[in-house]
């Protein structure tokens, strides 16, 4: 009897790459699939067919040391708790029949090895090997990463760019980014990432026996974005000049990121800040399959003594001072990933709150979570991981403090303060998603009024307030500020008392990065206002573009009022930090309803000049699935109020809805210009 022989083992790429919707890695050299759900392969017979009376198959799967031997059977009942492999006896081609192999909807994320062994009469005649990458499922009901809705998976997996949220909770700024997931040698990063980590080499079987769980891969990655404590991704800055590397809010997208990481031989990738930490974590954890999304937190609190008390000290004239160790940023971005979270009950569910920005250790490793949003919510501070920090992020108080010759002169307390926005990027839409109510209790409208918040018209928007006994003080902006315009601001000075009274009015503007300490003061103004008895007034005051043009750019403005009683020298503060608006890169698409891949297409990227100076700087173009790298061109000046285009061609090689976006660095002045353009790229 002729001998079996087995040619070659298809792998049906095509087939398992749709099946699995992992169809965006077709470019890996590896078929990427994920676990919970079957796989199919292909043998090609050489000489005789497969008889099933005599031949019998076997299938070793194998990660690393690890691996599990199956017989081949002709039962199509599967289990999702273990390995399964069998043919479909109702459709068996016999010259090359078709196995399943089914995976459990646990299996260890990494790369596989699988050997198919031919067996006739008990004795093996014929081998084959290959190979392939086993990711989380979504899909998979069983899989602890299950989410339950499909446009929900394809925001929080498929989707290779996207929107972070940066600036004030009063003038929210949209930002930009490729995650790239599907980008050349991103996968084989994010692989290698785990690959690299001290879990692995400290004991590499443990390390594939637990990825099983998602919550021991999520705080491996948390770990190894940040390079403190391994070979991780980024190195952090947030002071300084960035000559060594990257500023980073020059980054565009995660891929040149990770592989450039990957690249140097895992050296970390210079500069990183919270935005970028969060945002390469979000491609790692979509590549891995867990389902993830970017969050900011504004009014971010940094507690650390852990007393959930953020001090905050002022001079007799509004000057901020740098005299606490704790600090507020003006945004913070972390990540959420969807999980079970077996290890606490089921009501711990859901949501997971990860943040690979270095800011404090967890268990001796600067990483943070998974926190369940759930328990943040509940001050569920007995569990873990890192919900008493999380927790402290979002509900911290806010004592301001006004000192003059070392001693306290004025005192107040803020409890909204602090988390006053929590956003992510809505499903399916450019637009943010207040999340607050996640986690932390929402007062209503009516219990934040009564507890002292005022407007000054139905225009303006409320900034701050500060009371004592004798006097009122009430800081409000017009309107959202905007560059190139005026900063246009109103203080109402109030006497709470039947005599009148004059009184010291110190206006002070110091420009800050999101999140430091603010500069030396950059303009001020000084007054005295008569006040009859419980008489109120209102000042209007206004920060030229020349003013605050040259120092604030990107970063925000700290303005802060403070009113001096000239009789009782009593004083009370109001202060708040907003952002100018920056104008934005203006893209159109030519024949946007007709855009399909392979096919050449032209964007027009226009600018107009709202400075009040000229400008000039260089224009990055770029977009995952639109154009291979980036694309620079360099701006010549441009007077103030003048507009200039700049023409662009790409071919898409993807379809589905892709980002291009484009970046203008200006020249001489600490500013970034945006935009960008959702395109549908539709089958040819």
């Amino acid at each position: 009897m002729e001998d079996l022989k087995i040619q070659n083992v298809n792998l049906q790429e095509s087939e398992n790459l749709e099946r699995h919707r992992t169809e965006g890695f077709s470019g890996s050299k590896t078929l990427v699939v994920r676990r919970g759900a079957p796989v199919r392969v292909s043998m090609q017979l050489e000489g005789r067919a497969f008889n099933p009376k005599t031949d019998s198959l076997r299938i070793k799967v194998l990660l690393g040391s690890l691996y599990v031997v199956m017989p081949v059977t002709f039962s199509k009942k599967v289990s999702p708790r273990r390995w399964k492999a069998y043919m479909d006896p109702k459709d068996l081609n016999l010259q090359n029949p078709s196995i399943f192999i089914s995976s459990p909807a646990s299996a260890m994320v990494g790369y596989y090895g699988f050997q198919l062994h031919a067996f006739t009469k008990g004795v093996k005649k014929t081998s084959a090997f290959s190979k392939f990458i086993l990711l989380c499922n979504p899909w998979c009901r069983e899989d602890a990463v299950y989410i339950p809705f499909e446009a929900q998976r394809e925001e929080y997996i498929q989707n290779d760019s996207g929107l972070m949220f940066i600036g004030t909770a009063m003038n929210v700024v949209s930002r930009p980014w490729s995650f790239d997931q599907f980008e050349p040698g991103v996968l084989e990063a994010c692989l290698n990432l785990l690959r690299v980590s001290p879990q692995h080499q400290k004991n590499r079987k443990m390390d594939f026996l637990k990825r099983n769980n998602p919550v021991y891969i999520s705080r491996v990655v948390s770990a190894m974005i940040n390079s403190e404590d391994d070979r991780g991704v980024l190195k952090g800055k947030w002071k300084g000049d960035y000559k060594e590397g990257v500023n980073p809010s020059l980054w565009t997208g995660s891929g040149d990121i990770l592989t450039q990481w990957a690249e140097s031989g895992y050296s970390p990738v210079k500069y990183g800040q919270c935005w970028v930490f969060a945002a390469v974590m979000c491609t790692v954890m979509r590549v891995l399959g867990i389902p993830c999304r970017v969050i900011t937190n504004f009014n971010s609190a940094h507690d650390t003594n852990a007393n959930l008390v953020i001090e905050e000290y002022y001079s007799e004239t509004g000057q901020k001072l740098k005299h606490s160790a704790d600090s507020i940023w003006n945004f913070h971005v972390w990540v959420e990933c969807w999980m079970n979270r077996q290890d606490l009950g089921s009501g711990m569910d859901g949501w997971q709150v990860l943040d690979p920005t270095p800011q404090e250790r967890s268990e001796g490793v600067y990483c943070c979570g998974p926190a369940p949003v759930k328990a943040i919510k509940d001050r569920r501070i007995d569990l873990f991981y890192d919900i008493p920090f999380v927790y402290a992020e979002v509900n911290a108080d806010v004592h301001s403090i006004v000192v003059s010759e070392g001693r306290v002169v004025s005192h107040t307390k803020d409890t909204e303060r602090v988390g006053s926005l929590i956003c992510t990027k809505a499903v399916g839409s450019p637009r943010h998603q207040n999340i607050t109510g996640d986690y932390k209790l929402i007062r209503s409208p009516s219990s934040t009024l009564s507890s002292g918040s005022s407007t000054m018209s139905e225009d303006s928007m409320l900034i701050s307030r500060g009371s004592s006994r004798d006097m009122l003080v009430i800081l409000a902006l017009d309107k959202a500020p905007f560059a190139g315009e005026p900063v246009h601001f109103t203080v109402k000075a109030v006497n709470k008392q039947r005599v009148a009274r004059r009184m010291k009015v110190h206006l002070n503007a110091q420009a800050k990065e999101y999140n430091h300490s603010p500069s030396d003061t950059f303009w001020e103004r000084h007054g005295v206002v008569q006040l009859g008895p419980m008489e109120a007034k209102v000042i209007h005051q206004q920060i030229l573009p020349t003013e605050y043009e040259d120092v604030v750019g990107d970063n925000v403005i700290n303005l802060a009022v403070v009113l001096e009683d000239l009789t009782s020298h009593t004083r009370v503060l109001a202060s708040e930090e907003f952002n100018i608006a920056s104008p934005e890169l203006n893209i159109e698409i030519a024949d946007e309803d007709s855009i399909v891949p392979n096919k050449e297409q032209t964007a027009k990227v226009t600018f107009t000049n709202s400075f009040s100076h000229p400008v000039s700087g260089v224009l990055t173009v770029a977009g995952a699935g639109l154009i291979q790298g980036k694309v620079n061109f360099r701006m010549l000046p441009l007077r103030p109020g003048s507009s200039v285009q700049q023409r662009i061609t790409f071919i898409p090689n993807k379809v589905g809805t892709k980002m291009l976006q484009a970046r203008l660095t200006l020249s001489h002045i600490n500013s970034t210009i945006r935009g960008f353009k959702m395109i549908s790229v539709s089958r040819a």
